[in-house]
């Protein structure tokens, strides 16, 4: 599975979402109506991850969905949120693997050389 469609870059689909939403008057909803659209989004993944990974079987009327769709959507409404408060999702991404790197850098066990990615 790619990580990103046809490998695009972060600030290709930055681009692409900013075109889409261009075309219309509306624009990008506020914050708070993106934060609340991608608090549903991921409301859809955790129930897509319960029906294969939990405990609850899909009904046989539910629409078959599959996470990469819902991820899809995340990303989505992440995108429009970043835009719209001009956040380069790059810089951002890299302030975090920042963080990873120096203040969490010890707090897992790292694995042997050769070691088996698991």
């Amino acid at each position: 599975m790619p990580m990103m469609p046809e490998g695009k870059t972060i600030a290709e689909m930055q681009k692409e979402v900013d075109s889409y939403i261009g075309q219309f008057k509306e624009g990008y909803f506020s914050p708070l109506a993106m934060l609340a659209r991608l608090t549903e989004e991921l409301g859809e993944l955790a129930r897509e991850v319960n029906h294969y990974y939990g405990e609850k079987p899909k009904k046989a009327s539910e629409e078959d969905k599959t996470m990469e769709q819902e991820i899809g959507d995340m990303l989505f409404v992440l995108i429009c949120l970043a835009n719209s408060l001009q956040i380069d999702l790059s810089e951002a991404h890299d302030l975090v693997m920042h963080k990873f790197q120096t203040r969490d850098k010890d707090r897992w066990t790292k694995k042997e050389k050769g070691e088996q990615n698991q």
